[in-house]
């Protein structure tokens, strides 16, 4: 994976089947904010993935290297859409209980690679 770094995080939903099903449509490809993929691509973010087990979320996120992840959205626009899409997705969300005071996503620790284990 030459020039990119992964990040693996984790996040819990609200534990109620509504709003985990609305979390999922928001996620939709056909429902994905325009501006926001903007703002992930510009940031350096080359792919994303997200998958769920009940309520709890982990996304796979490959980036290139030199990736920030405080760094705010490249425009004006970027940023009120960003803001916009984490206050709706707050709606949905919870920290785990691990996580920092205003912490989301939380990095996981890599204890396995298949690469590096002896045969």
């Amino acid at each position: 994976m030459d020039g990119r770094l992964r990040y693996c995080l984790a996040l819990d939903l609200k534990q109620d089947q509504d709003l985990i099903e609305q979390y999922i449509a928001h996620h939709k490809p056909e429902n994905a904010w325009p501006q926001i993929t903007q703002n992930m691509r510009e940031l350096g973010i080359l792919d994303m993935e997200i998958y769920r087990v009940d309520n709890r979320l982990f996304m796979i996120m490959e980036t290139k290297i030199g990736f920030d992840p405080n760094k705010p959205p490249l425009t004006a626009l970027g940023k009120q859409k960003s803001d916009e899409w984490e206050a709706l997705m707050w709606k949905y969300q919870q920290p785990l209980k691990s996580a920092a005071p205003g912490e989301k996503w939380v990095k996981m620790d890599k204890i396995y690679d298949l690469k590096s284990a002896r045969i």
